[in-house]
């Protein structure tokens, strides 16, 4: 059979330059306060948000009290948004492609309100998508929806419970080690997407490779 694809958002469909968004709030901040995110970890600021436990208001509220923000709800936007880079065509036709193929897929991503909202309107105003990336897509599973966030256990679960997929049967593509380490510990399959590694060049490959190529740990 072929494989399930089950996609990371940020550095696998859209390209991110994490070291952006701090740089942006420490202009914005009076006391020159480093903001607490980066690829590996981040402030609970920001996993309140992605789980939904924050409103986009209260977000914006937080950061202006933890690291002294002044700034505009505009401005704020602004500069959580930096990091977001481009999704190149060719990555959207390649996803095309294997679903055509006959391969199910489904988006695992940490996200939150603000992010999707800005993503879906590039998305939009570039190639005409209604829904954003779920217009590429059989699932997304979005952080801020479910709940849950990668790196933990439940996260995954969640996915593979809804798709109705067996962990063995599924390629999971990401970029973050310690989501690759929990989809390894599942017993996924996974193409740990790192630099200089890209979607389109990695992915045909790591198919032709599967399954022996992309088993589990023991």
């Amino acid at each position: 059979m072929l494989p399930h694809l089950l996609f990371d958002f940020g550095g696998v469909l859209i390209d991110i330059d994490y070291a952006r968004t701090p740089a942006a709030f420490r202009r914005l901040s009076r006391a020159g306060s480093t903001v607490e995110y980066s690829q590996a970890e981040q402030a609970e600021l920001f996993d309140q948000l992605e789980t939904g436990q924050l409103t986009p208001a209260q977000f914006r509220d937080g950061l202006r009290t933890t690291y002294d923000l002044a700034a505009t709800d505009e401005e704020i936007d602004q500069a959580w948004h930096a990091l977001l880079l481009d999704v190149p065509a060719e990555r959207l036709a390649l996803v095309a492609e294997l679903r055509r193929q006959g391969h199910q897929t489904a988006l695992l991503s940490n996200t939150n309100a603000l992010h999707i909202a800005e993503i879906n309107r590039r998305l939009a105003a570039q190639y005409g998508f209604k829904n954003g990336i779920a217009d590429c897509l059989d699932r997304v599973f979005y952080s801020q929806v479910v709940g849950l966030r990668k790196p933990g256990e439940a996260f995954f679960q969640h996915a593979l419970r809804e798709m109705n997929w067996r962990a063995e049967d599924v390629l999971f593509i990401e970029d973050s080690p310690q989501h690759v380490a929990t989809a390894r510990r599942l017993g996924l399959r996974v193409l740990h997407l790192a630099p200089p590694l890209t979607l389109t060049t990695a992915l045909p490959e790591a198919l032709r490779a599967f399954p022996r190529e992309y088993a589990p740990l023991a």
